[in-house]
């Protein structure tokens, strides 16, 4: 293993105006005394931006005043909103995602969000309603450090590497706890229309220019590997990205709201709340078409793209 750079260290920020108080050694941040609206000013939106280009996914407590309406607000401030492509939106909302799990049962595997488009999004800005005293936090894996821990053998072979990822996947084994009805119907939602996009495994992070893995249980296979090959490599990449070291675990309340870095993140909320309701709502951030090291774009593969279909 190489040893981790010192700019990958997830250390205090001295030079930034806002309260920044780091929450694991190598991703994530709780940012104190701001309370998101619309109605923050440049620089401080700007503070945030940064900090989230570093930290990879900030918290915030206790943002009770932030209603749906200003959930939305808050999202046009950091950039451009957009709806997921086949779930609806939330009732009585523009473009939130709605997150409950009254039925028992939550998404609880790691993933990358809506990878199986090529202009996947930018970042995801999540607000808890109803929390239990315990249960249902949420872990991050940072890609970056991930991609800068690989063995040297592993990151030359990753380095040239595309996958394939999809929204029609194994919904049972992603849906813990949720009987075989309630995963199918999950997944006639979810996967209404079937999206197939070719990414690069490694991104170049367009801010920072950092390489990330971007990978997550979305992936169907990789370019040139058959099904079995696939599966082996991917639990390897999969497992090495995911490594405590590389993560951080938010315990959250009422009022919280986490915001991550969907280009340099992968996520994964934990299924072990049983009954108990758990209730957020996300807006999401409109992302860029990746590019790879070797500067070659994603590309859709289905639906087939309108320029294809039309010869």
């Amino acid at each position: 293993m190489t040893a981790i750079h010192q700019r990958f260290v997830n250390a205090r920020e001295v030079d930034s105006a806002l309260d920044i108080v780091p929450v694991a050694g190598r991703i994530g941040a709780e940012i104190r005394g701001v309370a998101l609206s619309g109605d923050l000013d440049d620089a401080t939106v700007a503070a945030i931006r940064a900090a989230l280009v570093r930290h990879k996914v900030i918290f915030f407590r206790d943002q009770f005043e932030l209603d749906d309406a200003r959930q939305e607000a808050f999202a046009e401030r950091l950039g451009k909103p957009v709806a997921h492509p086949t779930v609806p939106v939330a009732e009585g909302s523009r473009f939130l995602l709605e997150l409950d799990s009254r039925e028992g049962y939550a998404a609880s595997s790691w993933h990358t969000d809506v990878t199986f488009v090529p202009a996947y999004p930018e970042a995801s800005i999540l607000r808890a309603i109803v929390i239990r005293e315990a249960g249902g936090d949420t872990l991050w894996a940072n890609t970056a450090t991930a991609y800068e821990d690989l063995p040297e053998a592993l990151r030359t072979l990753v380095d040239g590497l595309r996958a394939v990822h999809t929204n029609l996947y194994d919904y049972a084994a992603v849906l813990a706890n949720a009987p075989k009805d309630a995963a199918e119907r999950h997944r006639s939602i979810f996967a209404s229309t079937v999206y197939e996009t070719e990414h690069p495994v490694v991104r170049v992070h367009p801010e920072s220019g950092e390489r990330t893995l971007l990978l997550g249980h979305f992936i169907k296979h990789f370019v040139g590997f058959n099904s079995a090959h696939s599966q082996r490599l991917f639990a390897i990449l999969q497992d090495h990205a995911t490594k405590p070291e590389n993560t951080v675990r938010w315990r959250w309340r009422k009022g919280d709201v986490a915001i991550w870095d969907n280009r340099a993140t992968q996520h994964r909320a934990i299924a072990d709340f049983g009954l108990q309701r758990r209730h957020l709502r996300r807006a999401t951030i409109a992302g860029s078409v990746p590019v790879g090291i070797d500067g070659q774009e994603s590309r859709l593969l289905k639906p087939e793209p309108l320029a294809q279909a039309a010869e």
